[in-house]
């Protein structure tokens, strides 16, 4: 019945069944497009969060708790997060004191090395002396010191009168929490803090 009444008021009633048909179809696909754009948006969360994983940003107490050659690798990535090209991991044996090599985002060449060691140590000037001597192996123009400690002042001051990156503790911790490798050179060891900051340090890491 319903169908026969439409039938013979179609010229009436096809305005509203097109109206109707529109609204229908175009819900449908505003719903279409909303899930594809929520299902893009969380995708796109997750690329991210993966991206930063696989750059870093993990705590220090998680850094302190890899070993070398994950310690190598993280560094590694943050250098290619920043911009740096041809990066590769060389530590271990036989490495001439180059734990990465590659390319700052200027061409320059560097070496960096990596030393994970205990917040409470320090480390010494010989340990600078020996970057100095693989720069020299493999003709880089840059040397880039990386640590989870802190550096002593005979080392810190090589590396200022050899032109040495020294990126301490609180350093690394801005560099892995999204500051730019590039920033370091003008600052270049210091903000280690105080001899209470340092104590801080050490009651931190013995509990």
């Amino acid at each position: 019945m319903a169908g026969i009444l439409l039938a013979a008021n179609w010229a009436t009633a096809w305005p509203y069944v097109t109206a109707v048909v529109a609204a229908t179809t175009v819900g449908a696909a505003g719903r279409a497009l909303w899930y594809r754009d929520r299902t893009a948006r969380r995708q796109d969360r997750l690329w991210r969060e993966q991206d930063a994983i696989a750059a870093g940003h993990r705590t220090l107490a998680e850094v302190d708790g890899m070993t070398g050659t994950q310690f190598e690798d993280l560094v590694a990535a943050l250098c290619r997060r920043d911009g740096c090209t041809e990066v590769v991991r060389v530590g271990g044996a036989g490495d001439n004191g180059a734990d990465v090599r590659g390319l700052l985002p200027d061409g320059r060449s560097m070496v960096v090395q990596c030393k994970r060691y205990a917040p409470h140590n320090a480390i010494p000037a010989r340990e600078i002396r020996d970057l100095m001597g693989a720069l020299q192996h493999h003709g880089a123009q840059v040397g880039v010191f990386v640590t989870t400690t802190r550096f002593t002042r005979p080392a810190q001051d090589l590396c200022r009168q050899h032109g040495i990156w020294a990126v301490h503790r609180d350093l690394l911790g801005l560099w892995n929490s999204g500051a730019s490798l590039m920033s370091f050179p003008q600052v270049n060891g210091d903000g280690q803090g105080d001899r209470e900051h340092r104590a801080r340090w050490r009651n931190t890491y013995d509990r």
